[in-house]
């Protein structure tokens, strides 16, 4: 059953609980959560990434997202994560996608919400939800581009309730991903969530907030960030370290090795590795 973000997360809302988001830049990795989620009976994000274009182009995967979604049993998302250039948006858009996030957090506020409120406008008139991001979410060096180092993480970087409420009122938009202590990829030491701050980002905007970077975190972190305003969770290394490593023990344990036998032994770990997550999510 395929739903915009903003129905999907008004579940949410009501329910308690964050939706798994989940990236998928094969045809495996999107099976492995679409089974998942419907053996458990539970709605997730279908998500392709801007950053896996090269590696896999939208224009083939995208139709059969929106299609496999259609057929499943649950509600299902697909949207496009951390877009940047607005004719890929569109693109998304028109394919099918019944979510999409435009990413200018790089740029100052004002240009940021110009950027956003074009997006808003476009996907608004064709029932398509809109998340945007503010502040700045910095990246791991396993799995991202830069450092993580607490000497990065000061308040400049973070999202800033105040600003953030007046970004969702000038822009409109039906989910907010903030900046509050997790980044992308894999965790280097113990991240330090700011959950107070997280707090204040849901009550002032009224809005459903984002975690990007929410592999790898504790149960308990799970927990609270669930109870703070977060509704849907951005999760995609720690699924895709769990494929690998089941494709590395399977290869050095076998002699005679044969593609598709990689990939089902890849999209078999994937998949109860989505299932730990969207139930942790669901609790």
């Amino acid at each position: 059953m395929l739903v915009t973000l903003k129905e999907n997360l008004e579940m949410a809302e009501k329910g308690n609980y964050a939706v798994g988001a989940f990236n998928v830049p094969t045809l495996e990795a999107a099976r492995a959560a679409l089974e998942a989620a419907e053996e458990l009976k539970a709605p997730i994000i279908l998500a392709h990434a801007e950053v896996h274009n090269e590696l896999m182009p939208l224009e083939f995967i995208g139709p059969i997202l929106v299609e496999l979604a259609k057929k499943a049993s649950v509600p299902i998302t697909v949207h496009l994560d951390h877009g940047s250039q607005f004719d890929l948006i569109k693109q998304a858009i028109d394919i099918g996608f019944t979510s999409v996030m435009i990413d200018a957090s790089h740029l100052p506020f004002e240009a940021n919400v110009r950027e956003v409120k074009k997006v808003v406008e476009y996907a608004r008139k064709r029932n398509v939800s809109v998340e945007a991001e503010l502040g700045v979410m910095t990246d791991s060096t396993i799995g991202g581009g830069e450092s993580y180092d607490d000497s990065d993480k000061g308040d400049g970087i973070y999202t800033d309730p105040e600003t953030a409420k007046v970004f969702v009122a000038e822009t409109d938009i039906d989910a907010l991903a903030a900046a509050f202590g997790t980044v992308h990829g894999i965790y280097l030491e113990e991240p330090k969530l700011d959950f107070h701050r997280l707090q204040q980002i849901y009550k002032g905007t009224g809005k459903p907030v984002v975690m990007h970077g929410g592999s790898g975190l504790k149960e308990d972190d799970y927990t609270q960030v669930i109870n703070a305003g977060v509704r849907k969770i951005n999760y995609y290394s720690y699924a895709a370290k769990a494929g690998a490593e089941a494709v590395k023990h399977y290869v050095n344990h076998k002699e005679h090795i044969f593609y598709h036998d990689i990939t089902a032994v890849a999209k078999k770990a994937m998949k109860q590795n989505y299932q730990r997550a969207i139930e942790i999510f669901m609790n």
